[in-house]
């Protein structure tokens, strides 16, 4: 049985987590950077801050006057790359083994990444 294009089963691990630094790599939003605040593994995408900016309408509720409110949109993991901790520059990711557990660690300086 093939698996199907929109199912919510992650098919490989993501090298990227909520709270590390990113750059926009490709897309409308390419140069900026800012801080993952959410992952979905199983669509490959992440909430970046003040990264991917859309508009939503909204209705008047008891609690929420409604209007037009701004959010951030989500983003394709394959158009951003992580910021090395050391440099503060892109980096690939790559995982090895130290002491029995997987790291990640940054391709371009070998540094570890929390």
């Amino acid at each position: 049985m093939a698996k199907q294009a929109n199912s919510k089963i992650p098919t490989h691990k993501l090298k990227v987590k909520k709270g590390d630094r990113v750059m926009v790599i490709a897309g409308a939003d390419k140069g900026k950077s800012g801080e993952i605040l959410q992952v979905f593994p199983g669509k490959n995408r992440v909430i970046i801050e003040e990264v991917n900016i859309r508009k939503k309408h909204q209705k008047p509720t008891q609690d929420n006057p409604g209007g037009i409110t701004e959010m951030a949109a989500s983003i394709h993991v394959s158009n951003i790359m992580l910021i090395d901790p050391k440099s503060g520059e892109t980096t690939r990711v790559g995982r090895r083994e130290e002491n029995g557990k997987m790291v990640r660690y940054s391709k371009k300086s070998g540094e570890n990444i929390n």
